[in-house]
């Protein structure tokens, strides 16, 4: 049920909207700007038109998402959520709240009705109701709506109100459409290609020069002191306690697993889907125009040119249930691939659909999923259990300090000597049980604390607890010159050779820009490559990175030069073209797509944000602030 909620309110419009919502209710309405009113509906936290939102819609929200909420954040229990996030979360749900109402006055105000029948049709599509014969069991549906505490009224409401939006939203967002010219020039800077010559002059293919006499070396050794001396090293104790340290000792009951694996039976039985073009018209001769365009190889701006008067969408990756009509669905996922079907009658007009891709079902099974389940459930458990057992950690410290640490607990210890960048004096990295920022935190720790310290357990980040004690101290010492001579020579032959390198790109460079390039350059002393191509959308890997801060920018003739790890690079853009987007169709027409989705989304959100004006909403402070106590968020008590 969770993951069909999921669904419902996050991966469908509905959700989508209702995120835009809270994101505008912050900056447009503000919760303290909000108006208040004194009235007798003492169980009415907030109106918005017709529509009422109930203490009891507050608090069954807020009962339903704490816990998750929680367990995001790190802790088992909501009540260990500080008072204040607590509210601030309630108010978030509120808003949200608020969302929904909205787009439901919209829809009583456009007499926008869901039948029964739609709702039934709705229910029995949904794979987690359905038994082992793939079809909807009405037993399956009672137990999972009592499992979650759910009364079926109001998740048929639930499902209505998210039938309900779908026909109110789906057509603004579907209606976007991008022009040709704008679609062209994004493309053209996209896809605009430059091709390169590039030389890479490497510092160690440099002749060694020599070794020079002795007062040159001790006069480069004098001027670099800092390069020849030993490193501080320590050797520490510590001991880890974090998320990673932790997670073999979670465990989880295989049905507890299994459970999982039927919640997200949409994540782990994938259906089929299809990416389709569908073309509606009102009239059924200019339909049939439409197919005669299409059947006789003209592309998708071909049909969509023929359709105007019309409505021409792409709906990539539908589902059955994601596609309003049902004789349109019943069509989509018979239609054969790339084959121009129709126009036949729907209840939206004559349309001519083409299927462009079709993405077979996917099954996982239950025992290759439940490692993965495990894993996620170890990720999400690991900070809280990481915060229960810092406890029993320090006690155990208290006492003994880090000979006593409890081996049932997922601790982790190590020792051994290392420096200031956490290596050994080997060069190696040091094998603490950590990395990332904790790794930098405990090397840091380790370089700062007195020797003998009683050892501290000290929160990191990532939920991460850790503790060290140093032993011994082996301070840094300046190296005299005649222990470092070999050094001192091989540093000093190291920067020779760089200056050569540098020498040599500085006077290829120099060369290029005053004949027009590489190619112009006689005897360049290093292989040239030509002809590397790149362009913004497809760039090219054999080009240094250090390079593209620059080309990208350059005009043809020019060239640039960069330093690289161990090499110079000398580069000039020899052409810069620009490909007829008309050559990929294909690609431009994904770009295209995905400009008018982004151009949907914008409608979108000025429409939600025009029904928030027409309709404000109107809470009472007064319920709300009696439902969040009741429920302990307004810190009186604990949830």
């Amino acid at each position: 049920m969770i993951s069909y909620l999921r669904r419902v309110f996050v991966e469908s419009w509905l959700g989508r909207v209702c995120a835009i919502v809270i994101f505008l209710a912050f900056i447009g309405w503000g919760v303290g700007d909000v108006l208040g009113y004194m009235g007798t509906e003492t169980d009415i936290v907030a109106k918005v038109g017709q529509q009422r939102i109930t203490s009891a819609d507050l608090a069954q929200s807020l009962q339903g998402e704490m816990p998750t909420i929680a367990k995001q954040m790190g802790v088992t229990d909501p009540a260990q959520v500080p008072a204040a996030m607590r509210q601030q979360i309630a108010y978030q749900v509120l808003q949200r709240l608020i969302g929904q109402a909205e787009l439901q006055e919209a829809a009583r105000k456009l007499k926008v009705a869901v039948p029964d029948s739609a709702v039934r049709d709705e229910v029995f599509s949904l794979p987690y109701f359905k038994g082992a014969n793939g079809q909807f069991d009405r037993n399956i549906l009672n137990a999972r709506l009592r499992e979650r505490d759910i009364p079926e009224q109001r998740f048929l409401t639930m499902i209505r109100d998210d039938l309900t939006s779908r026909t109110e939203l789906q057509p603004i967002g579907q209606a976007a459409n991008v022009s040709d010219t704008l679609t062209k020039r994004l493309s053209d800077f996209g896809l605009q290609t430059r091709t390169i010559d590039l030389i890479r002059i490497p510092f160690a293919e440099q002749p060694t020069p020599a070794a020079p006499d002795d007062a040159v070396l001790h006069r480069y050794y004098a001027n670099h002191l800092n390069d020849f001396r030993t490193a501080e090293l320590r050797h520490a104790r510590v001991v880890v306690l974090s998320p990673a340290t932790v997670a073999d000792t979670i465990s989880i009951d295989e049905k507890d697993l299994k459970r999982v694996y039927d919640e997200e039976s949409d994540r782990y039985h994938v259906p089929e889907t299809r990416d389709v073009q569908v073309v509606t018209m009102q009239d059924e001769a200019q339909a049939r125009a439409v197919a005669d365009v299409w059947t006789k190889g003209g592309d998708w701006s071909a049909v969509q040119a023929a359709a105007k008067g019309g409505a021409s969408v792409e709906m990539p990756g539908a589902r059955p249930s994601a596609i309003p009509s049902e004789s349109l669905s019943k069509a989509v996922f018979a239609a054969s691939l790339n084959e121009i079907q129709g126009p036949f009658k729907s209840e939206g007009g004559w349309v001519v659909l083409r299927v462009t891709k079709i993405t077979p079902p996917k099954d996982t099974p239950f025992d290759i999923a439940k490692k993965e389940i495990l894993q996620q459930y170890r990720d999400a458990k690991g900070p809280s259990v990481v915060g229960e057992r810092s406890r029993q950690l320090q006690d155990a410290m208290a006492g003994n300090g880090l000979d006593a640490i409890p081996t049932d607990i997922g601790a982790a210890a190590a020792a051994g000597t290392l420096d200031a960048q956490g290596n050994t004096q080997d060069g190696t990295p040091a094998p603490l049980p950590a990395s990332g920022k904790l790794r930098d935190a405990i090397v840091q720790q380790i370089f700062t604390q007195t020797k003998g310290a009683k050892p501290n357990l000290t929160e990191g980040p990532d939920n991460s607890w850790y503790a060290v004690e140093v032993d011994t101290i082996t301070p840094a010492a300046q190296l005299s010159f005649d222990q470092s001579r070999a050094k001192v020579l091989a540093v000093w032959q190291a920067d020779a050779r760089k200056h050569a390198a540098d020498e040599q790109a500085t006077a290829l460079y120099t060369a290029a820009q005053e004949k027009g390039g590489l190619a112009n350059v006689a005897g360049a002393g290093a292989p040239v490559v030509k002809g590397l191509a790149f362009s913004r959308s497809v760039p090219n890997k054999a080009i240094p990175a250090e390079l593209m801060d620059y080309l990208p920018r350059m005009k043809a003739g020019q060239s640039v030069m960069a330093e690289d790890a161990g090499e110079f690079l000398v580069a000039t853009v020899t052409s810069v073209s620009t490909p007829n987007p008309m050559a990929d169709l294909a690609g431009y027409q994904r770009l295209k797509t995905a400009l008018a989705q982004s151009t949907g989304d914008d409608l979108v959100a000025s429409y939600v944000e025009a029904l928030s004006k027409r309709t404000p909403p109107v809470i009472n402070q007064r319920a709300v602030q009696a439902a969040l106590s009741s429920l302990g968020f307004d810190g009186s008590a604990a949830p």
